[in-house]
């Protein structure tokens, strides 16, 4: 009986050392492992970063074998964004996923007070938090270099023939004006490229993150005047956009984050679409919870990782355009790639800085600033 007993606390003391060797290369974060979204205000329907931020999450859960849901906040207030975060702590979820700027002060106000859940923010910078914030070791934010993405968008829009554009941005935040002045930085290096002097970017913002009878009243205007194509770059806004376009002979739309065309395409017209300013939510969304179930998440913990471009290929970057890109002859995907190459080379440069305005970045094109619609 005696050499049973031993024999029972030599295999118990074995299997402790096993789970003790478990936790540390992350299998026990794994096996209690739980991933919650929030969403901003939007809904996971609103083909953009919720639904792109929720489907990727959804589906590396269900592959994955972890228990997945999300959280809707009722308002768009930092009360109800904060309110959802604890519900999801409260019911047991210990990882959780926040798309969009509007999470900042939600974060300071939990990431700190829950030091043993994992915070995963997405497009969070440094200037969306108060002066002197100090990100915790549980909270890990990815922004993205929109500027490229824009540059690429509006490079690929005079390339494939278009000479009278429009930017319609949501509201000025760091994210929206990145993007809109990378948009006319390449449109202006298309257009020297090409030697023409007649192109124009008529640029303003909604004020807002969706369209309304308002915003669709000024791309109304723009569109009958001659407007061929509009970036709109902000959410929903690119409904105002789109059906505008849709009132014009060969009206056209850019989209922004994801790839809009199927989503804009079947509400307004196949065909409507030119292409699309990507950021690559997904792929950080994979990353980071992978990140989490191999128990590596320390290595990111109190960052904000600035992602752009990493290759020469296209599809492994951060930052692209949309598969569905109406390449043609005058703008193939092999000029994309070539395109590609030289900014990852840095023989192709895109200029950041938010405090200029966007006629700054003309030398060749008529920017056209009419300011806030609303």
């Amino acid at each position: 009986m005696k050499k049973v007993l031993a024999m029972l606390l030599v295999l118990a003391m074995a299997m402790t050392a096993m789970v003790g060797c478990s936790s540390n290369n992350g299998g026990s974060e794994a096996a209690d492992m739980k991933v919650a979204m929030v969403t901003d205000y939007g809904d996971i329907t609103d083909q953009s970063f919720n639904q792109t931020t929720y489907e990727a999450c959804k589906a590396w859960a269900e592959a994955n074998g972890v228990e997945f849901t999300y959280f809707k906040p009722q308002t768009n207030s930092d009360e109800d964004r904060v309110s959802m975060i604890e519900s999801a702590i409260d019911q047991g979820y210990n990882v959780v996923v926040m798309p969009g700027f509007a999470f900042a002060k939600a974060i300071e106000a939990t990431a700190t007070t829950y030091p043993d859940v994992t915070f995963i923010a997405l497009d969070v910078s440094a200037g969306d938090f108060s002066a002197g914030y100090e990100l915790p070791s549980n909270l890990y934010s990815a922004v993205y270099q929109e500027e490229l993405c824009g540059y690429m968008a509006g490079y690929a829009a005079v390339k494939l023939g278009y000479t009278k554009l429009g930017f319609l941005g949501g509201m000025a935040v760091p994210a929206v004006v990145r993007y809109g002045y990378g948009f006319v930085q390449g449109c202006d290096a298309a257009a020297a490229e090409l030697g023409l002097t007649d192109v124009e970017v008529k640029y303003a913002y909604g004020n807002q993150f969706f369209g309304d009878a308002d915003i669709t009243a000024a791309m109304d205007t723009w569109y009958q005047a001659g407007t061929q194509v509009v970036f709109a770059c902000g959410g929903g806004i690119y409904s105002s956009a789109a059906e505008a376009a849709q009132k014009v002979e060969g009206g056209k739309v850019i989209g922004v984050d994801v790839d809009q065309a199927a989503s804009i395409d079947s509400q307004y017209g196949e065909g409507m679409t030119v292409t699309s300013a990507m950021k690559g939510l997904a792929a950080t969304v994979n990353t980071m919870l992978t990140v989490v179930k191999e128990g590596k998440f320390a290595e990111y913990g109190g960052k904000i990782d600035n992602l752009g471009l990493v290759s020469d290929n296209p599809e492994e970057n951060y930052v692209q355009i949309a598969p569905s890109t109406q390449f043609s002859d005058s703008f193939t995907q092999e000029d994309y790639a070539a395109l590609v190459k030289a900014m990852h080379a840095g023989t192709v440069t895109v200029d950041n800085d938010i405090t200029k305005a966007a006629a700054d970045f003309a030398t060749v094109i008529n920017v056209i600033d009419q300011g806030n619609i609303k």
